[in-house]
């Protein structure tokens, strides 16, 4: 509990900022939910053939899976990512509780109340507008009460695709395997949810004439506290204004793990230090073709991939094991075909490892990839969903090996896999090879005797059309061009999921050890 509490000190201010963004996104959702809602739930009441229609399509699109939504609609918005998308999803999701009480409440009027209103003279729209929809209220804002608390935990998820909010700690906690980054983010969400829910219920209370009235203090603390979180909202909404109102800057993105949080830093800090550029920070984006096609369609300007993962998994061309080939063929295929330049490398690669328990590798005497032909009966293997399906991942691994596991490979996300073998979960996970968690579980690594793996050089992918509005951009970057090799690499992933220490404190201390900062 302490080192939670010291983490959610020296991230304060991050943490608010965070909070705001995540509000902000909910609030904006609500507001275009609300205006979509209710006049489809008036239609609905007009005509039951309406009603089957629009109720229908609502809860058709609510049993969505959050992900599958989500992917869908970086497709829809031409690979964008953050706000947009993210806005899109919450108000899918909301639509459904906000039209079913809206139709509720319409029809729970009295009739006499409506047959008065006729016999006054009043329109169709009068009626609506002057008897129907003020009754209907309390019962309206139930939906949105329901809609808000799983709007505020939808949010979270939509940091999967660089929507800023509390959802980003939970994700780096993840790809760290930090339980306090995921409580970091958890917790204040939880709170906001709660908040919002108590704060909506006064109003719905003192908008029904029905329910008895509160004290004058307690009335006056909802009213503070609404326009509270209202004004923590419209500040959330001011940080993330258009990039243009705060002069030059550029967004830089990364895939999830810890080494994509920390080689997203530094170059997002030689960038702000040398190109005189500021810089949106878009990390633990999740798998290469959703920051790729982000960075092709513009939702990003750069970001960094490895030269055997854009071969194989962006190009769609079969492994190469000639590293300088390798390189030459990805710089002139993306620049030809995307307006995408790859940059010079930054002197390590960092390829696909399959690891075991030490103590079960000995055991069983397994040093390299071959020697697991002699257990596909009793090993448990698992991969990440990107690893299950690349080209140079499991199919084309169990070609040139012969693997035919006795047991399905268990699918999981690549950063729960290292514990998952160090606890004896599985027996065999694909990693990385630079990454600290290898050293710090005591993991052995099989050695790679058929030479199965591409080369996998780190390289920063950067849109041709950004570079031509920044030319400072390729020298700030091509600073770090040669100065990590392989051993500093694992060495500063060690330091992030080893010890615990924050990528951005790690890669800014690693620049200024160089003096590139």
């Amino acid at each position: 509990m302490t080192g939670l509490l010291d983490l959610a000190w020296s991230e304060r201010r991050a943490l608010l900022a965070a909070t705001a963004a995540h509000l902000d996104l909910v609030v904006e959702a609500l507001a275009l939910a609300v205006a979509l809602g209710v006049p489809l739930g008036i239609l609905a009441t007009r005509s039951r053939a309406a009603e089957r229609a629009v109720v229908g399509l609502a809860n058709v699109l609510q049993t969505v899976p959050s992900l599958a939504l989500l992917g869908f609609l970086l497709s829809v918005f031409g690979g964008q990512i953050g706000k947009p998308p993210a806005r899109a999803a919450l108000v899918v999701y909301a639509l459904l509780p906000i039209i079913k009480n809206t139709i509720l409440g319409l029809r729970s009027i009295d009739r006499g109340v409506a047959e008065a209103a006729l016999g006054l003279g009043m329109t169709a729209w009068q009626r609506l507008t002057v008897v129907e929809l003020p009754l209907a209220v309390p019962i309206l804002l139930g939906g949105v009460r329901v809609a808000t608390v799983a709007s505020v935990g939808m949010a979270t998820i939509a940091a999967a695709i660089g929507a800023k909010g509390l959802g980003s700690y939970i994700f780096r906690g993840v790809a760290l395997a930090d339980t306090r980054l995921i409580l970091l983010g958890s917790i204040p969400a939880a709170l906001l949810a709660l908040a919002c829910d108590a704060a909506l219920g006064e109003i719905e209370r003192a908008l029904d004439p029905t329910r008895p009235r509160h004290s004058r203090p307690r009335a006056a603390l909802a009213i503070v506290a609404v326009l509270g979180l209202l004004g923590l909202a419209a500040w959330g909404w001011w940080a993330d204004r258009p990039a243009w109102s705060r002069g030059p800057s550029i967004v830089i993105g990364s895939k999830d793990g810890g080494e994509m949080l920390l080689l997203g830093h530094m170059l997002a800090d030689l960038v702000e230090a040398h190109a005189g550029v500021t810089v949106d920070r878009r990390f633990n984006l999740g798998g290469t073709l959703v920051c790729y096609n982000a960075l092709r369609r513009g939702g990003l300007d750069a970001y960094l991939e490895y030269t055997g993962t854009a071969l194989t998994t962006i190009l769609k061309e079969p492994p190469r094991n000639d590293p300088a080939g390798v390189l030459g063929r990805v710089r002139e295929a993306l620049a030809r075909r995307d307006g995408v330049a790859c940059l010079d490398p930054l002197g390590f690669e960092n390829t696909f490892v399959l690891l075991m328990r030490r103590e079960q590798a000995e055991r069983l005497k397994v040093r390299t990839i071959s020697d697991l032909r002699r257990h596909l009966g009793t090993i448990r293997p698992g991969f990440g969903p990107e690893f299950m399906n690349r080209p140079d991942g499991y199919p084309g691994l169990v070609e040139a090996y012969g693997l035919d596991f006795a047991r399905a490979p268990r699918e999981m996300d690549r950063n729960l896999l290292y514990q998952a073998v160090a606890q004896g979960s599985i027996d065999l996970a694909a990693g990385d090879s630079t990454d600290g968690r290898i050293v710090a579980l005591d993991l052995v690594e099989l050695e790679d005797d058929r030479r199965y793996f591409p080369p996998y050089e780190a390289v920063p992918l950067v849109r041709q059309e950004t570079l031509r509005r920044h030319p400072a951009l390729s020298r700030a970057l091509n600073r770090l061009a040669g100065k990590i090799d392989a051993r500093t690499m694992r060495r500063l992933n060690h330091e992030v999921d080893g010890f615990r220490r924050d990528p951005a404190t790690v890669a800014r201390e690693f620049l200024r050890s160089l003096g590139l900062l």
